[in-house]
Parts: structure tokens; C-alpha cells; sequence
């Protein structure tokens, strides 16, 4: 890496609590931060990928905030967050009491990021940052913000998570209504109003939905 992750982040971001989950505090940027300005050419000068760890994702909030009020979900459970970004929901999971969570994404500063703030939380989580996308998974629970909003990775992902459901396995997934959620093979399990901030989003508010996949 060109730029060292962990002092980055310390200095492109705030410990702030995401609005709809007050209970968990995340390195995260806001328009007072310099890493909300810069353009992808500037992060690709400075070696970073598109920072989605730096923002809390109303999907990530909707299914944190479910998992914090249904601890049961979890609870003694062995628990993967696919595409863990900042790790809030891995967080709120441990919060709630699995035995163990594996926050799991592609981008190795969404390692930093999420290690940070695991400390931050008094949490312990593992990380990988291997694709493993059509893999077979060992937790019991699998939890997944605001994955389907690319048409070619929601086509990858909906049967992998669907094939998981069907080995007898918990996948809930959060979703602010985007546009590649396979509706037809969900169970619609709770609906939120997330505050967001109109610059990453289209409004203030989005209304986002915690599913369960089905088996298939």
C-alpha cells in the first residue's frame, strides 16, 4: 500500500455513532473530512479503493439495529458478515452475543478500518479478505448490508446465499431498496427509517428492510 491504513484513517475520519444504531461509535467521514472530497482519481493516487468502510450504509444500520433487537438471532452463534465495511453489523453481532464473527471483506483497508473499530467497541472479531463468493461457509449465521446494488454481483451472490440458506443456515441481509434485491426469494423480517446523508444517498431518510432468504 502506498499510504499506511490505520494512520489514514486516524486522520480522514471521526469516531462518530451511526444515527439509527447510537449504541456503537465507527471511524467514519463526514462532510468535515477531507476523504469525503477527494475524487477516485486522488484515491487512486494514494493507493486506497472506494472507501465504503468510511460510511455507515443505511442497509448496515437497518440490520445492525434488527441483530441489537434480536439478539436471539445470534446469540451463541457462529456468525460471517459478508462485506463487513466498516464492521458494524460483525460489531453489533458480537454486541448481541455470538460466539464468534468473522467480518469478511474484499478490501484490505475495510481490514484496518474494522479492526479499529472492533477496539473501539470492546469487541474481538476476526477478518478475511478473501472472495468468498460461492464458497462453502462454516458460521451458522450469515448478515449482509447493502450488497445488491451492481447487477453482475447480485446475479453471483443471490443463488451463493440462497444455496447457504438452504444447507439450514440464517441469511439475513439489509436492503434501502436497491435495485438488484432478488425479492422473490426473501422473507421480509422488519422495515426501518434509516437517516442517511443525502450526498451518498438520494434523500435524508431511506426506508430499508431486513430479509431472510428463503431456501432454494
Amino acid at each position: 500500500m502506498k499510504t499506511d491504513p490505520e494512520r489514514f484513517i486516524r486522520a480522514n475520519t471521526s469516531l462518530m455513532a451511526p444515527p439509527h444504531v447510537p449504541e456503537i461509535r465507527l471511524h467514519l467521514a463526514s462532510e468535515a473530512h477531507e476523504l469525503w472530497l477527494k475524487t477516485e482519481e486522488e484515491l487512486e493516487e494514494i493507493g486506497l479503493p472506494p472507501p465504503f468502510w468510511a460510511f455507515a450504509w443505511a442497509g448496515g444500520q437497518g440490520l445492525a439495529r434488527y441483530i441489537l433487537d434480536h439478539p436471539e438471532t445470534v446469540a451463541g452463534r457462529t456468525v460471517l458478515d459478508f462485506a463487513s465495511g466498516s464492521g458494524l453489523v460483525a460489531i453489533a453481532a458480537s454486541r448481541a452475543g455470538a460466539s464468534h464473527v468473522l467480518a469478511v471483506d474484499i478490501d484490505p483497508w475495510a481490514g484496518t478500518a474494522i479492526r479499529l473499530n472492533a477496539v473501539e467497541n470492546g469487541v474481538a472479531l476476526d477478518f478475511d479478505g478473501k472472495d468468498i463468493v460461492g464458497r462453502a461457509v462454516d458460521a451458522q449465521v450469515i448478515l449482509a448490508g447493502d450488497v445488491f446494488y451492481d447487477r453482475d454481483f447480485a446475479a453471483s451472490l443471490a443463488p451463493w446465499l440462497r444455496r447457504l440458506a438452504g444447507e439450514g443456515k440464517a441469511v439475513l441481509v439489509g436492503d434501502p431498496g436497491r435495485a438488484y434485491l432478488p425479492k422473490d426469494c426473501l422473507e421480509k423480517r422488519a422495515t426501518y427509517q434509516v437517516p442517511v446523508t443525502r450526498a451518498l444517498e438520494d434523500s435524508e431518510v431511506k426506508k430499508t428492510t431486513v430479509w431472510r432468504f428463503l431456501a432454494g
